[in-house]
């Protein structure tokens, strides 16, 4: 029963963050402020009523227009609250009843912002990433004070650096390759995946990649992208790291049962 309300209670909060973060993703790339003005309809300007402002309910019963001008309302706006739901009831699920539950709903959040923001505008805000550095550190200090592990947050501290420096290196190596916003993003993601183990900060930082160069090679052969051409990374860098979390230690298990048979 604990679990079930943990779960559901994460989707109902998933539904709240996702319908914020629809803002971010709009506001932040623009340089404006995500708490006033209140959202308005981007054709009439007039500000979105309370009762229209609840998530995937209202759009549904507006059908997908403006109350006022009768404007289409795309429907990115419903997806990205239930895609961010059912993040955070995954999240929930994987992570349990714990003390660092809260760093990882964080960081699901922060993924879907900047998975789109990147996407949008190939850019991640340093409005997005550099707090995160603070509140990644300071829940997981926490977790670990609560939890009585003092060693993952070691991990946590050379994860972050580690991830950090080898991105940079390629940024150096490669101008216009790796983007810096890619470089400090890698610092927040080596930082969580660390704590949770050194697999899966190893799995983390691999499928990054990997996912990167299969969607590549695969726009390449429907003749979507050619070699020349740029592609966000953020979003895969993102997935490598819940792929990390959820299977980098039974991943690592398997390889090393297999290297060492």
């Amino acid at each position: 029963m604990t679990s079930h309300l943990l779960v559901g209670g994460a989707a109902l909060l998933g539904l709240l963050v996702g319908s914020f973060l629809n803002v971010v993703v709009w506001r932040v790339p623009r340089g404006l402020s995500v708490v006033s003005p209140p959202s308005a309809c981007s054709s009439c300007g007039h500000r979105v009523r309370a009762v229209d402002n609840v998530p995937v309910l209202s759009w549904l019963l507006l059908r997908g227009r403006c109350r006022d001008c009768s404007a289409r309302i795309s429907i990115r706006y419903p997806l990205v609250e239930l895609g961010t739901a059912v993040l955070f009831a995954g999240t929930a699920a994987w992570a349990g009843p714990t003390w660092h539950l809260p760093v990882y709903l964080y960081l699901a959040a922060v993924a879907v912002a900047l998975a789109l923001i990147d996407v949008d505008v190939h850019r991640l805000p340093d409005a997005i990433v550099k707090p995160s550095y603070v509140v990644v550190a300071g829940l997981l200090v926490a977790a670990s004070a609560l939890e009585g592990d003092w060693q993952a947050l070691l991990r946590a501290a050379v994860g972050a650096v580690a991830l950090y420096v080898v991105y940079a290196a390629l940024a150096v190596a490669r101008p216009g390759g790796m983007g810096w916003g890619d470089v400090k993003l890698a610092g927040v993601l080596g930082m969580a995946l660390a704590w949770h183990s050194w697999s899966a900060l190893a799995v983390g930082a691999f499928a990054a990649f990997l996912l990167g160069g299969v969607v590549g090679v695969a726009l390449m052969a429907v003749r979507r992208a050619g070699r020349g051409t740029a592609m966000p990374f953020g979003p895969y860098m993102l997935a490598g790291a819940a792929l990390g979390l959820v299977v980098g230690v039974p991943t690592v298990q398997w390889y090393l049962g297999v290297a060492l048979a």
